[in-house]
């Protein structure tokens, strides 16, 4: 699983890398995390307001930092 944080280096885009990573460990999943930081790369995404979470490709959320219990209920649907 590829977790990818658009931003471009906000606080609140490191801290939603911070609860990423967290939740991704509790949860014991296999991943890794790649921050996209261009504002083109970011725009491809589709992505208009960071920060914004996305795996494998597929946007989560955006716009705001999602709460810890958030950011585990979304890690799990990517995971299936």
């Amino acid at each position: 699983m590829k977790i990818q944080i658009l931003g471009t280096g906000c606080p609140k885009c490191k801290k939603l890398t911070e609860l990423a990573d967290q939740a991704a460990k509790e949860m014991g999943l296999e991943y890794e995390i790649e921050k996209v930081t261009g504002i083109a790369e970011i725009m491809e995404f589709g992505v208009m307001t960071t920060p914004a979470l996305a795996v494998d490709g597929k946007v989560l959320s955006a716009g705001h930092l999602p709460s810890y219990e958030k950011v585990k209920e979304l890690l799990l649907k990517a995971k299936g």
